[in-house]
């Protein structure tokens, strides 16, 4: 049995490694990301990372981790900005209000597929144009949901926030723990 990480995600590995897990293998699955036609925050997450444990390649007896992190305002979508504009953008709506930030969770061993969403409430201070023009030069909003980091830079503009921190950042260990050990991953072994 193989543990394959089904993320490029750099802050992924190293979450995992947290719990003292190390990757077989690293597959990043190459799908289409874009949201449907109204579709919403949550169901959308969940799709994502089920879409991804699928496209992952595996052996019958493989386990495969993957995840999808959003940031939703409402009923709108913050993905990964495509350019310091839109990051810009997406941080001056976030900005003095709460958001949500959802953490879809897929495992797949052979046809079974386990999912679960994890759903953390942040609020971010409003950002002056020195804050802003600094974050998006530091280039840390690259690659992020909703245009941010939590364990980065912008840690400095979240006063609040209520749920999984390791969800925030990409990956929530208890949950990501439960559903390995219920997929049959011995979790808390450690090879000599």
């Amino acid at each position: 049995m193989r543990l394959i990480l089904g993320s490029a995600s750099p802050r992924r590995k190293e979450l995992l490694a947290q719990l003292g897990i190390t990757p077989d293998a690293i597959l990043s699955p190459d799908i289409d990301e874009d949201p449907r036609k109204g579709e919403l925050p949550r169901p959308y997450c969940v799709r994502i990372a089920a879409e991804k444990a699928a496209a992952v390649p595996a052996g019958p007896d493989d386990i495969v981790l993957c995840a999808d992190t959003t940031v939703a305002l409402g009923r709108r979508i913050l993905g990964k900005p495509a350019d310091a504009g839109q990051a810009a953008q997406f941080l001056l709506a976030l900005g003095g209000r709460r958001h949500q930030v959802i953490t879809a969770l897929a495992v797949r061993r052979g046809e079974r597929l386990w999912a679960r969403e994890v759903v953390s409430d942040v609020k971010m201070k409003r950002l002056s144009d020195v804050e802003l023009n600094a974050y998006l030069a530091s280039n840390e909003w690259q690659g992020k949901a909703g245009g941010y980091a939590i364990q980065g830079l912008a840690g400095a503009f979240i006063p609040w926030m209520s749920g999984s921190f390791t969800g925030i950042v990409g990956l929530p260990l208890a949950e990501t723990a439960a559903l390995l050990a219920t997929a049959g991953y011995n979790v808390y072994r450690r090879d000599a």
